[in-house]
């Protein structure tokens, strides 16, 4: 029988998933509520951006890395991301699912400190966790958290490459993202990235009253809006080491089912 292939698990999958089931929707966006953000990747931004909104963003995007937070990344019907995250803690738990015409993928990954843990349909039995050798996760394989990249969005990466980034109203922002420079960085998929478009994508971002990222809205070439909220900043998160008899180590064919 042949293995099934998950290649990119997290968003690269999952986005064309959503992309090809959910086509024929209509986009939404609002820009003065979809915040969200640029980091220590936006002071890369060109001489074209406002200063004064790199700075902004770059500020927001830096708190991902310092306090919990709660993230919620949708693309259309067909892609869902649920996550809860505490850096300092370096503990994290987020739940995936995706659906496609010819696919349904359901996905948790439990990350206590360096080690991963996943359920994986038809590789875990119902009750316990896969335990995973981070070391062999295949280049570019997304499977929500690891350590060390423990935003599944991986946001400061993902908005390396903002242009143009400039205030659209009060905590609200927009620029462009060139998605070939943060292809493997944000599971971006290399089907989305060979496209001349994806050299210019629009994307809004804002803060809340405290100055943190709210939400991001990136408008991905062939596929529906990717947009990202991020929510209960300094809420403990839940996550802990599941017993050793619930952990069996990934057998080989897993590692190969994430491979591109």
């Amino acid at each position: 029988m042949r293995t099934a292939r998950f290649a990119g698990v997290g968003l690269a999958t999952a986005l064309v998933l959503a992309g090809c089931s959910n086509s024929g929707a209509t986009p939404t966006a609002d820009a003065t509520s979809a915040p969200a953000g640029a980091g220590a990747s936006a002071s890369a931004s060109v001489s074209a951006a406002d200063p004064a909104a790199v700075d902004a963003l770059t500020k927001a995007t830096s708190q991902l890395g310092t306090t919990s937070f709660k993230i919620t990344a949708t693309s259309g019907t067909g892609f869902k991301l649920a996550g809860a995250i505490d850096p300092a803690k370096g503990v994290g738990t987020a739940d995936l699912k995706a659906t496609g015409t010819n696919a349904d993928l359901s996905l948790k990954t439990l990350l206590i400190e360096k080690d991963l843990y996943l359920q994986v349909p038809g590789f875990t039995k119902a009750g316990t966790w896969t335990h995973v050798d981070v070391a062999r996760l295949p280049e570019g394989a997304n499977v929500g958290l690891r350590p060390g990249e423990i935003d599944p969005v991986n946001t400061s990466n993902l908005l390396g490459s903002a242009t143009d980034v400039h205030a659209t109203g009060a905590n609200s922002y927009a620029g462009t993202l060139d998605l070939t420079k943060a292809a493997g960085l944000a599971g971006v998929s290399q089907v989305t990235v060979d496209n001349t478009q994806a050299q210019n994508v629009p994307f809004t971002a804002g803060l809340d009253d405290q100055g943190r990222l709210s939400v991001l809205t990136i408008q991905i070439p062939n596929a529906q809006p990717l947009e990202v909220l991020y929510t209960d900043y300094g809420v403990p998160v839940t996550a802990a080491r599941p017993a050793a008899s619930e952990i069996t180590e990934a057998p080989d064919s897993l590692y190969q089912s994430l491979g591109s």
